[in-house]
């Protein structure tokens, strides 16, 4: 019933969401057309440049698009089918430390959790990522479970490698919490442990590092140029762009793109308090007290024995939730709101294990305390449409605890209601889930509008697919040239950079902005870029290349046009040198060039592909349609204007 469920609510209507983030599914595409492609992550079929990203998400989505073809269902049926698969290793991991009714409120947190819905039925790497995090859990506390088997604690660390070559430094949020649990149980010894660990350690930096050091490997001119980078190293964007930036802050971050803010795209300020604010609480934050609450009951009745059957598992789902609960609290580069998916498996876990504590007189009052006062602080803070839910919360849970507490026999009963009770929320969010399609590029679940914190309440509904509706964007950030303000089927300020087939673009129904090419927030005029790919068509082919990437995706999604873009997702991620341009016209990879740069959220200090454009239309002949120029024979003509 669980596992129908989640099923249901992952795959209802799917092809709502259209190719959901453009961005990914011009990917997809383009490793559809080239093993090359495919093998090295490449955005664009011509292997120019990469994602920002390892590609293992992707890869699943390409392969299941060249059985089934290139459509919505083929990129996100496997991603649906990977959010039941995180259901079903959840209940599994509760249910195997305290019974099928711990199991089956774990799992059935998760799959009423809304984010877990919104990237479960869209195509960023963010439902293997979390099947991956679970997946090491649960394989560390089966080997727990099996006196310490190594076979097991390898396959932990395997599952962390995957995550890894799905999200680079996201999988190792839940590695302290893992080692610490192993070493501190050790079934046979902590001498035995620490080796233990050290194969489990070689087996996830195998798993982590196998793509990497391809990249690493291959000659540069062989392989694309790494997006989110300035230097074309893997291992700038490991410690960079999706690593250290993330929690210390780097360019393009709140503080760049929300006038130091923090808005709903980047979750708010950071603090103690982010987790249940506007952007992120009604997205996993309902539940957060219960669980706090059940990890501090299940560490002072298990003291941490190391023969307590417990204590492994809190140490490790603890562990993993305080590590990614601290980080995206304190993260203070780009952080958007949809990363929580990736705690709220072990939130869901921990309300399984405080189950357990449920029917005792002192926790239970305790433990709906503490999941009524977050549920209340995330209905006020961004879930207005459940305002009446409050006192329901307030009656119900107080007689739920009452009945507990002084009437030994409905205590079954009364704990189940109230479970019942605090799941009523986030059910409710993540049922109307289903009923929208998600934002392209910043999935969110609940109510439509609830996109980039906008929230179930007034200004935050209505509108667009995914867009700000009628709504206005948050403080720091203004819509794009072009982009209609309110509307009925894409209108606003839409999120979805490209405008995806479920209608994320501007009002038209087409993208508008420069004529960088396609891309709603990202991007500029698909019409101009149509243009370009004709007239290269006509005066002997080759790659057009825009600046962003975004901006590149409508055209490959519509007809896998020989698109390519020098300058990262919106433009500004990714700085190529002035040598690796004149190479890439050198050998032919790079022929025309749209040299437009518009595109982006404001103006936040980077230069991504300006300075490349600036060269390339002062040395490139202009050529009959507006802002392309032909680059072809002005290799030695870049080099110098460079030098």
């Amino acid at each position: 019933m669980l596992l129908a469920l989640a099923g249901g609510l992952n795959l209802w209507a799917l092809d709502l969401n259209g190719y959901a983030n453009d961005y990914y599914a011009a990917a997809v595409r383009s490793m559809t057309q080239s093993w090359h492609a495919f093998l090295y992550g490449s955005f664009d079929a011509a292997g120019l440049q990469t994602v920002d990203k390892p590609p293992l998400a992707l890869w699943v989505q390409a392969l299941s698009a060249r059985v089934f073809g290139f459509n919505s269902w083929a990129l996100l049926v496997p991603q649906a089918l990977m959010g039941v698969a995180t259901v079903g290793l959840t209940y599994d991991l509760a249910r195997s430390r305290f019974g099928r009714s711990a199991g089956f409120v774990a799992g059935l947190t998760l799959a009423l959790t809304p984010i877990t819905v919104a990237i479960s039925r869209h195509n960023n790497p963010d439902a293997l990522l979390v099947l991956c995090l679970v997946g090491a859990v649960w394989a560390l506390d089966r080997g727990l479970r099996k006196e310490g088997s190594l076979k097991w604690l390898v396959l932990s660390g395997v599952f962390v490698g995957l995550g890894f070559e799905t999200k680079m430094a996201a999988a190792l949020l839940v590695v302290p919490g893992l080692a610490l649990a192993w070493f501190w149980v050790a079934p046979k010894g902590r001498v035995t442990a620490v080796k233990q660990l050290l194969v489990g350690g070689a087996a996830m930096a195998a798993v982590s590092l196998a793509w990497p050091m391809l990249m690493w490997l291959t000659p540069a001119s062989d392989r694309p140029y790494i997006s989110g980078t300035d230097d074309n190293s893997i291992w700038s964007l490991i410690l960079g762009y999706n690593g250290l930036g993330r929690l210390f802050g780097q360019s393009g971050g709140p503080g760049g793109a929300t006038g130091g803010g923090g808005g709903g795209v980047f979750g708010g300020e950071a603090g103690p308090a982010r987790l249940l604010n506007a952007a992120l609480g009604g997205q996993a934050g309902w539940l957060i007290g219960f669980a706090l609450v059940a990890g501090l009951g299940l560490l002072l009745t298990s003291r941490l024995r190391r023969d307590d059957a417990r204590t492994g598992y809190l140490i490790a789902v603890g562990g993993a939730f305080a590590v990614t609960a601290v980080a995206f609290s304190r993260a203070q580069g780009i952080f958007h709101p949809y990363y929580v998916s990736a705690l709220a498996p072990f939130t869901a876990l921990l309300v399984g294990a405080g189950w357990s504590l449920m029917r005792n007189r002192a926790w239970a009052p305790l433990l709906l305390a503490g999941g009524i006062a977050t549920e209340l602080v995330v209905i006020a803070n961004s879930a207005a449409d459940l305002n009446w839910l409050t006192g329901v919360l307030l009656v119900g849970g107080a007689v739920a605890a009452a009945a507990i507490v002084f009437a030994p026999k409905l205590r079954t009963a009364a704990a189940a209601a109230a479970i019942g009770l605090l799941l009523l929320a986030p059910a409710s969010w993540a049922v109307q889930t289903v009923g929208h399609a998600t934002s392209s590029t910043f999935p969110a679940g609940g109510p439509n509008g609830s996109s980039m914190g906008m929230g179930g309440g007034p200004g935050g509904g209505g509108g667009g697919r995914g867009g700000f509706g009628g709504g206005q964007p948050p403080a720091g950030m203004t819509p794009p040239s072009g982009n209609s303000q309110g509307g009925t089927n894409g209108g606003g300020f839409a999120p979805g950079a490209g405008g995806s087939s479920s209608g994320s673009a501007g009002s038209s129904g087409t993208n508008s902005g420069g004529p960088g090419g396609g891309g709603g927030m990202f991007g500029g005029d698909t019409s101009a870029l149509t243009e370009a790919v004709a007239h290269a068509k006509a005066n002997g082919g080759g790659t057009v290349v825009v600046s962003s990437q975004s901006g590149a995706s409508q055209s490959i999604i519509q007809s896998g046009a020989d698109v390519a873009a020098i300058g990262g997702f919106s433009g500004r991620e990714t700085v190529v040198t002035t040598e690796w341009l004149a190479d890439a016209v050198a050998d032919g990879r790079v022929r025309w060039i749209i040299t437009s740069t518009s595109g982006g959220m404001g103006q936040d200090g980077r230069t991504g592909a300006t300075d490349a454009m600036a060269i390339a239309a002062e040395v490139g002949k202009a050529t009959s349609v507006d802002g392309l120029y032909d680059l072809q024979g002005t290799a030695d003509a870049i080099r110098a204007a460079g030098a």
